[in-house]
């Protein structure tokens, strides 16, 4: 009962069905089951078409694809981060398009509705971890996957929507079951924690998203004037309303996290899918920009402007600081 109820409750938030929701272990398996799925349950496996900037999980599935017999399509972006509203021109025998509502490391929105409309015919599976905790789910998708940690609950829960119509097939190993039966057995408590908070976040969503685009439109601005030999990639308007993602040209970005990190900001670094490893972001380099001395800020519902103001006052001269010993 409370596993049907958490189903209802977040299938209400997503604009969905009941029966279309599935809870996941995480965001990540979410992706695997709802990409891998589609494919399987085709004939002929086709090509798994996918943004440039997609999730780590993306790319993952799209090698096992690979090894398994089929084709990738790595469809570019913009400097922005954007994938063509018309993806799959030239692509042949696309059997999925993925593509994220927004990037997780720079904010930029995808044009998902325009681009189902023109990739009508093959589904259209959208990783809306990012942008669930601040906007609705945008329209268009077949398969829609996120993670419930991203607004609020709790680490090991994912949330998997497959629409009526859309063709699924397990992908894993055992038996050809339903796609509840395949994932497994649920946490429920995870789930209900998951519905509550989206729940929440839901009834909040506009004012909060009002007020974290007010700092970091201030955090862009002030970034921006203050250091010089910076860029701040990603759309400055059609954007997710927290993040703030800066590249410092000459620093080094471990080095840079290391001195903030003194201060008391705790900030990323990297590729948004591996920062604890410091690689170099997959996102940046795709849509060609600098790619080091990168610093991610992700605010949430408790940052406050006094520390937005604090973060300013300190970071031109941390910056300035590890330029003038690098040189």
């Amino acid at each position: 009962m409370l596993l049907e109820a958490a189903r209802r409750s977040v299938a209400d938030a997503l604009g969905a069905a009941p029966d279309e929701v599935t809870f996941t272990s995480s965001g990540t398996q979410a992706v695997h089951a709802g990409i891998l799925g589609v494919i399987t349950a085709r004939s002929e496996p086709g090509a798994l078409a996918h943004g440039a900037v997609e999730h780590s999980s993306v790319l993952h599935a799209a090698q096992w694809h690979e090894r398994s017999g089929g084709t990738s399509v790595e469809l570019p972006v913009d400097r922005l981060g954007r994938v063509d509203p018309d993806p799959l021109a030239g692509v042949e025998d696309a059997a999925v398009l993925a593509v994220q509502s927004a990037n997780h490391e720079v904010g930029t929105r995808q044009p998902i509705t325009e681009i189902a409309a023109n990739a009508e015919g093959v589904p259209l599976v959208c990783d809306a971890a990012a942008s669930l905790p601040w906007e609705p789910a945008p329209a268009g998708w077949s398969v829609l996957a996120a993670s419930a940690k991203k607004w609020g609950g709790l680490s090991g829960c994912g949330v998997l929507v497959v629409r009526k119509g859309t063709r699924w097939r397990n992908p894993f190993p055992g038996e050809d079951s339903s796609l509840q039966e395949a994932i497994g057995e649920v946490d429920v408590p995870a789930a209900v924690a998951a519905a509550a908070a989206l729940r929440a976040v839901a009834a909040e969503r506009d004012e909060l998203s009002k007020r974290m685009r007010d700092l970091t439109d201030h955090l862009r601005r002030e970034i921006a004037a203050s250091i010089p030999e910076v860029e701040l990639p990603g759309d400055p308007d059609d954007r997710l309303p927290h993040i703030v993602t800066f590249s410092c040209l000459g620093v080094d970005g471990e080095v840079l996290l290391g001195e903030l990190n003194k201060a008391g900001f705790a900030v990323s670094s990297g590729s948004a899918c591996a920062s604890t490893r410091l690689r170099p972001s997959h996102v940046l380099q795709a849509m060609g920009v600098l790619s080091h001395g990168n610093v991610r800020i992700s605010l949430h519902r408790e940052t406050t402007e006094d520390e937005v103001e604090r973060f300013l006052d300190v970071l031109p001269g941390i910056v300035a600081d590890i330029r003038r010993i690098a040189s």
